[in-house]
């Protein structure tokens, strides 16, 4: 894969990683809170099989640059998808996908630019909102046991902080543990400042679901300690045209915990759109 980057609205720098057949569907893969575009292990390269994948580092994070302020501004989160698109040269058919944090970005972004640009959206294990009594913005019990410590410039009170998710992102199981060690590091690479900017922000895009005239497929683990099913489920409720699919005692990271399986859900969605 191609690492590239593109200028969004205010300035920031956003690097991406493209790959897969130039001239098959753009399948955009947006990652979670300190997080990068590297979280989706093998998924990503068994889905650049089929499709343009272009994996994105969100502002803030990975090699995108780490602007000072602006995390509470959704104009700017949806600015950086727009200018991905943009320099990809992509004006319709593309697919969202967005992971945790990724789906609050892609929902920004469809709020500010509308659908346009894009055939299909898919959360997995996400949500569309965020902020205290903010409808489909539960947090979960991992998330509420990592806060505040996630936020501490401390190395080791930060790292002890981020033990409370456990395999949460990976699922149980005796191979899940290089997986599991290359997220801890992504978490601990974001900065401190980041991770917790990212929290302090409210927006709601419930009538921006409620209006989508495209498909959505919303994956979520029925276990998610990070973002509660209901997240999902109320994004599942909003959307006229929602296709769902609850993986029965999975986690946070599905593409991780069963990457066939779910690699083959997001090849059947987009190949049916």
């Amino acid at each position: 894969m191609a690492i590239r980057d593109a200028l969004s609205a205010d300035g920031t720098n956003i690097v991406y990683r493209a790959g897969g057949p130039a001239d098959a569907r753009p399948l955009v893969l947006l990652h979670g809170w300190s997080a990068n575009l590297r979280c989706w292990g093998s998924a990503a390269d068994d889905l650049a099989a089929r499709f343009r994948v272009i994996a994105v580092d969100l502002r803030g994070h990975g090699y995108s640059d780490v602007p000072a302020v602006g995390y509470d501004d959704p104009k700017n989160w949806a600015g950086d998808v727009a200018a991905v698109l943009a320099a990809e040269g992509i004006e319709s058919g593309a697919v969202l996908l967005g992971w945790s944090y990724g789906g609050i970005v892609l929902s920004d972004y469809l709020t500010a630019y509308g659908t346009g640009a894009v055939a299909g959206v898919v959360y997995t294990g996400s949500m569309a909102n965020i902020g205290r009594d903010v409808p489909g913005a539960a947090t979960g019990i991992a998330m509420e046991q990592a806060i505040p410590g996630v936020f501490e410039e401390s190395a080791g009170r930060a790292v002890r902080a981020f033990g409370a998710f456990g395999n949460a992102n990976t699922g149980p199981g005796a191979d899940k543990g290089v997986d599991a060690q290359r997220l801890f590091g992504a978490s601990l690479a974001t900065p401190p400042a980041v991770r917790k900017a990212l929290f302090y922000r409210t927006v709601d895009n419930t009538e921006t679901l409620r209006a989508l005239d495209i498909p959505v497929l919303v994956l979520h683990g029925t276990a998610d300690q990070v973002v509660p099913i209901e997240n999902g489920r109320y994004i599942a409720e909003a959307v006229p045209d929602a296709r769902a699919s609850f993986w029965e005692g999975a986690q946070h990271g599905l593409f991780i915990e069963d990457r066939p399986r779910f690699v083959a859900e997001v090849s059947e969605f987009a190949e049916s759109l």
